[in-house]
């Protein structure tokens, strides 16, 4: 049985290190991984205090293995902004990719679930 890793990164949290861009240097660290994708995401506007959390898992060159999915939705609004709001994170995810992972991260992140939570208001 794989064991299964959770990256759950709140954009507060990640207020205090810089982001990192996808494509730039190596990632060696989850932390870095998440600060990554989080600075590839912009909520849109006046989604108030909404998340949303995906689940998915990377190839050892920083793609995905299939789509991510929708594992937590917390949207006040009607149905088609919350699928807006649904689909800015998970474009922001596939857009952000491919990840440059180092060496060691790729052999520890290859075929793992992962969760990351996007939330807004972005700080």
């Amino acid at each position: 049985m794989k064991n299964v890793g959770r990256l759950s990164v709140v954009a507060v949290a990640l207020v205090a290190g810089a982001p990192l861009a996808a494509g730039a240097a190596q990632l060696n660290s989850m932390d870095e991984v998440g600060t990554a994708l989080q600075a590839c995401w912009n909520p849109p506007a006046n989604s108030g205090d909404a998340s949303v959390t995906l689940s998915f898992s990377f190839k050892r060159d920083g793609t995905l293995i299939g789509p991510p999915k929708t594992t937590a939705i917390k949207f006040k609004g009607d149905d088609k902004a919350r699928k807006a709001y649904v689909d800015s994170a998970t474009t922001a995810l596939k857009n952000c990719l491919p990840l440059s992972f180092s060496p060691t991260l790729a052999q520890g992140v290859a075929g793992n679930v992962f969760t990351l939570q996007f939330n807004s208001p972005k700080k």
